[in-house]
């Protein structure tokens, strides 16, 4: 009697305000729950736990009693498996859409996972139409594919693998240098230098505006004495090298690791326009071999490293993206490199039966044809090419005033499938011979603060440059660069 009384009392209002406490209570008992990754979640480490999981659905199933879905966020290649009562069923639960699960995780009983989620509560926080969704569930997209769509890419399985082992691989060159006392280094993005001497640069200029500002700037420009941003041309820098020789004057070791500029008007699978360099500064050093020892340290103890904590993605380029190519990987990191000169690379060219398209008389740049060439001469086994021609270095290149070839201290290091991976040198630290040089090339005005390094305390000084992209191709074998890095950038494509 007291209940129907009391329901005759319970207007649309009192129902709405029932649901709203209601909603509220679910809300804050699932913040109150911790929040897990997949990857902890499948490491058992909360087995028995009500959690909170919010991903992405990789797969549905359904069927008459129960839903399976499978669920990523990222931290794994592998997924989560949903397990949830078929009434949890919901139009937006879609391959594709992002969703918030609360449940308790459970020991599986498939033998395919260790454990799977029960979930209590799923919520549609991201819906996604399958059907427009450019991937498609349970098809293995090829990199060609899913390079047209940079926006989306990192939500397959490749490309996801690839950026968590770029991620581990960029913590593993941080922790070598760290580890052997390197001091790191944020070098300049805008740079008034062309250390290459190249001339492919990228010039940096206020974007244009309205007319009428941008004649009063100008004309304030011209009454200052220069018609530029900084009074002197500038551009996107090509390498921080200069600037780690400038450090390398108070450090006995330094780094920078980030991007560097290149105009070069190229859509091979081996350029862009924007990549990272990881680059080294030694001081007190007069031998190459120090900068060798430093180079093939660095490649190993990355390449072990990503090996090791990132397991299961390199396993999936090497099985499914390159097939075969692990065996490669394991045996660079088991051989010395060779080292050869330059002189012994160009008889070594000439006395192959390989038709080259670039010529390989003594005295000419090698080409990639050449490098990989000699890598495969060498057993497949990384080789670093010493004592270049003088004149085809840059003016910091050390001269070893040697005959009758005259060349100068650097060295290239080419790799299975690459090429060059590394470039460096002993730097010029004779300060007549690099002025005699800089005047020669029309550039002692330009760099006369360089000269300066040489007159207070110079050192006898030596570094290199990594291509980090082109790392991460040779230890995955992927065999376009454009796969390896987040965003792409090349001549007539600047996506996003």
């Amino acid at each position: 009697m007291f209940s129907s009384n009391l329901l005759r009392h319970v207007t649309p209002e009192w129902v709405t305000l029932f649901s709203c406490i209601k909603c509220i209570s679910r809300q804050c008992s699932q913040k109150q729950l911790k929040k897990v990754s997949v990857r902890d979640a499948l490491s058992s480490k909360a087995l028995g736990s009500n959690v909170r999981i919010q991903g992405w659905v990789r797969s549905v199933r359904s069927q008459k009693e129960h839903l399976f879905l499978h669920v990523n966020d990222g931290s794994s290649l592998q997924p989560l498996q949903i397990v949830a009562s078929s009434d949890l069923q919901d139009r937006g639960l879609t391959f594709g859409s992002a969703i918030d699960v609360t449940g308790s995780l459970e020991k599986s009983p498939s033998k395919k996972q260790n454990v799977e989620l029960h979930a209590r509560h799923i919520e549609v926080t991201g819906a996604c139409d399958p059907v427009d969704y450019p991937f498609k569930i349970k098809e293995r997209h090829s990199m060609e594919y899913i390079r047209q769509f940079p926006h989306l890419r990192c939500r397959t399985n490749a490309f996801s693998a690839l950026l968590r082992v770029r991620s581990e691989a960029t913590s593993a060159i941080q922790s070598f240098f760290k580890d052997n006392g390197f001091v790191q280094i944020h070098t300049p993005v805008i740079t008034s230098n062309d250390c290459e001497g190249a001339g492919d640069l990228f010039q940096v200029e206020p974007a244009r505006r309205e007319r009428k500002q941008e004649v009063a700037d100008q004309e304030e420009k011209e009454e200052e004495g220069s018609p530029h941003f900084f009074s002197v041309p500038t551009y996107l820098t090509v390498s921080g090298q200069l600037h780690l020789e400038v450090m390398a004057g108070a450090f006995p070791a330094v780094y920078t690791f980030g991007p560097t500029f290149r105009a070069e008007n190229s859509q091979s699978r081996r350029h862009l326009a924007e990549f990272y360099m990881v680059e080294a500064e030694i001081a007190f050093t007069r031998s190459l071999e120090d900068i060798i020892r430093v180079m093939e340290n660095l490649f190993k103890a990355s390449t072990e490293h990503v090996l090791t904590h990132c397991a299961e993605d390199v396993e999936l380029f090497h099985k499914y993206v390159t097939p075969g190519h692990r065996g490669q990987v394991d045996l660079m990191l088991s051989r010395k490199f060779n080292v050869i000169s330059y002189t012994e690379a160009i008889d070594i060219l000439n006395r192959s039966s390989q038709t080259f398209t670039f010529p390989t008389e003594w005295g000419c740049d090698l080409q990639t044809e050449h490098e990989k060439y000699l890598v495969k001469h060498c057993g497949n086994v990384p080789v670093f090419v010493t004592d270049y021609p003088y004149d085809i270095k840059p003016f910091y290149a050390r001269d070893n005033q040697d005959g009758p070839h005259h060349t100068a201290a650097a060295v290239d290091l080419l790799v299975p499938g690459v090429g060059e991976l590394c470039g460096g040198s002993l730097r010029e630290e004779r300060l007549d011979l690099l002025r005699n040089r800089l005047t020669e090339m029309g550039l002692e005005d330009t760099y006369k603060w360089y000269l300066q390094l040489r007159e207070f305390g110079s050192v006898p000084h030596g570094g290199f440059g990594m291509g980090f992209e082109r790392y991460l191709q040779c230890i995955l074998g992927v065999d376009n660069i454009k796969d390896v890095i987040p965003f792409a950038r090349f001549s007539h494509s600047c996506l996003l």
